[in-house]
């Protein structure tokens, strides 16, 4: 057999593989159905903004007229759905019980696991979310727009690599639990600078420069606000925004690695 022919049964092989585990996954997350569209519904902060930020009325000072800041906090509730990661709680359950071990002892490494339970659980609220919003568009007809092809494409793409940035965030504190058995804490540390610096309660433009610039140097605006701005067809730096999510990326994948070897010289397996 030639080389290019063991490459291609190589990359056949991984596929088979991923495509089996993300469908075992997702078999799995429809027996929790009940509890996704719980999940679903509990992920509305963003349209309860859009309410608090138009009683206000303000929207002038944000150099965005009504539909415009429609169109934001509609697409940032979108993007939340399907940006969501709770690998921090699930890894310290499996590693207090003890259940890290067998996953040690499969071919397939664990990172691969948890993250195509996160990828199987976004698609089973894929019909949920869309039920949401045809509900928000009947109580908000002026609020529904359509999106060009290419931009859903590309906003699905960057949607994708945003969530996967945030999964390797949460990742690399969840290798805190090799150290300290309650890393789930940092969790919510987590999410305070990402409620604020993210766009998730305010647009990005309605913060002071200083605040702005903080944000910038920090994943979170990259990770919702970016995705959110463009989709809503607001102005955006594609570019700049995909190269600063490609390296904050790369780095949390080069540290998760470091402490995951780390993290397995302390790892007992003994459970509690």
């Amino acid at each position: 057999m030639t080389r290019p022919q063991l490459g291609m049964n190589k990359i056949s092989r991984k596929l088979r593989i991923a495509t089996a585990l993300i469908g075992s996954q997702y078999a799995l997350m429809l027996e929790y159905r009940a509890e996704i569209i719980l999940w679903s519904i509990s992920g509305i902060l963003p349209l309860i903004m859009l309410g608090i930020w138009k009683e206000a009325d303000i929207t002038s000072s944000l150099g965005l007229n009504s539909q415009d800041l429609d169109k934001y906090f509609i697409s940032a509730f979108i993007v939340r759905q399907f940006t969501a990661v709770w690998v921090m709680v699930t890894f310290e359950e499996d590693n207090i019980e003890g259940k890290l071990s067998p996953y040690l002892l499969q071919p397939i490494i664990p990172f691969w696991r948890y993250y195509s339970s996160h990828l199987a659980e976004q698609i089973s609220r894929l019909p949920i979310v869309i039920i949401l919003l045809i509900f928000l568009f009947i109580l908000m007809p002026g609020s529904f727009w359509l999106p060009s092809f290419p931009t859903i494409l590309l906003f699905i793409f960057s949607t994708f690599v945003a969530f996967s940035v945030r999964f390797l965030l949460h990742w690399l504190f969840a290798m805190a639990c090799f150290w300290n058995d309650r890393a789930s804490a940092i969790e919510r540390l987590l999410l305070i600078p990402y409620l604020f610096l993210s766009g998730l309660v305010a647009p990005i433009e309605a913060f002071p420069p200083t605040v702005k610039g903080i944000a910038n140097l920090t994943p979170f605006p990259y990770i919702l606000s970016f995705p959110s701005r463009l989709l809503a067809g607001q102005e955006v730096n594609i570019f700049e925004s995909l190269t600063a999510l490609f390296l904050w990326g790369s780095v949390l994948l080069l540290l998760s690695y470091i402490f995951w070897r780390k993290g397995l010289r302390k790892y007992s397996g003994m459970g509690s």
